[in-house]
C-alpha cells in the first residue's frame, strides 16, 4: 500500500511554521510515504519563492503543487530545478510542468496540478480536455503510474465534484484547493477514485481563509480594496487528507482528514 499526505495550501509564515510543528510527526505517526503541499499561498499569502520553497522542504514536504499564485512571485526559474509543478492547463508556453511521475515505493505516483475555470480571473485551459491530454500522454503508457492524484485548484465546489464525475475510475484521488476550507464531502467512488471539494489550509485560523479579520470586513463594508494584512502570530489549523492506495490497482483504499490546530506565538 501507497500512504500518501496531501496537504492543502499553506499561507504565509504561520503555515511554514505549523508544517515544521506537525509534519514530520505525521510522517512518523502514520508511516507516511510522500508528502504533497499545494504551495499557491506560501510566500506571504501570494505565490511561492526559493527560500519559502526551502523552509517547506525542510519541514518535510516531498513536492509541491500550485495554483493561480503560480507565477505571482516573479520567481519562474524555481520550476526548472525544484520538486513543484503549476496548473497543466495554463498556456503551453508558460514556465514549468504541470504534471510529475514520481517513484514511491518502486511505484509510479503520477501527481497532475489543474485549475478550475468557473469564477477565475484568467482563462485558462478547459482542465476536462487537459486531463484527457495528459492520460493520453505516450509517456505514461511507457511508464504506467500506479496511482493518480489530482490537485484539482479551483472556486465552485461544482465544477470540482463534475469533474470528479468525469475522471472517475481512471485515477485514484481528485483532491480540491484554493477556497482554503476543509469541506465535508470526503468519500470514494465505487471504482476507487477518492473525492473531497476543498482539502482546507494551513495558517492563521482567526481571521478570514488565512488573512486578519478587520481589513477584509472593511473591504466588505466599502467595497474598497484594502491591503491584506497576513498575521505571524496566534491560532493556526493545519488541514491535510491521508490516502492509502493500492498500487497494484491503483484505487484508493481509505482517504481521512487530518486537521490539528496549533498556537504560534
Amino acid at each position: 500500500m501507497l500512504k500518501i499526505l496531501f496537504i492543502g495550501d499553506i499561507f504565509g509564515k504561520m503555515g511554514r511554521i505549523t508544517l515544521k510543528r506537525t509534519v514530520g510527526k505525521l510522517k512518523n505517526k502514520h508511516k507516511i510515504d510522500l508528502v504533497i503541499a499545494n504551495a499557491d499561498n506560501l510566500a506571504h499569502g501570494k505565490g511561492v519563492t526559493e527560500t519559502t520553497l526551502k523552509e517547506a522542504r525542510e519541514a518535510g514536504v516531498d513536492w509541491f503543487t500550485n495554483g493561480d499564485h503560480a507565477f505571482s512571485a516573479k520567481q519562474d526559474e524555481l520550476y526548472n530545478h525544484q520538486p513543484i509543478i503549476r496548473p497543466a492547463n495554463f498556456p503551453p508556453n508558460a514556465p514549468g510542468k504541470g504534471w510529475i511521475i514520481v517513484k514511491v515505493k518502486n511505484s509510479n505516483l503520477l501527481i497532475v496540478n489543474l485549475l478550475g475555470r468557473v469564477f477565475m480571473k484568467m482563462d485558462y485551459d478547459c482542465p476536462f480536455r487537459k486531463i484527457d491530454e495528459i492520460l493520453a500522454n505516450n509517456f505514461l503508457s511507457e511508464n504506467t503510474p500506479s496511482a493518480i492524484i489530482i490537485d484539482m485548484h479551483a472556486e465552485a465546489t461544482s465544477e470540482k465534484a463534475t469533474f470528479w464525475h468525469y475522471v472517475d475510475g481512471r485515477v485514484s484521488a481528485v483532491l480540491g484547493t484554493h477556497t482554503h476550507v476543509p469541506t465535508a464531502d470526503m468519500q470514494i467512488s465505487k471504482r476507487g477514485t477518492a473525492f473531497i471539494s476543498d482539502v482546507g489550509m494551513v495558517g492563521y485560523d482567526e481571521g478570514s481563509i488565512g488573512i486578519d479579520k478587520e481589513a477584509v470586513t472593511k473591504e466588505f463594508l466599502t467595497q474598497i480594496s484594502q491591503p491584506h494584512k497576513v498575521p505571524e502570530k496566534g491560532k493556526s489549523i493545519f488541514c491535510s487528507v491521508l490516502l492509502t492506495i493500492d498500487p497494484k490497482t491503483g484505487k484508493t483504499e481509505s482517504i481521512k482528514q487530518i486537521i490539528e490546530k496549533i498556537n504560534i506565538n
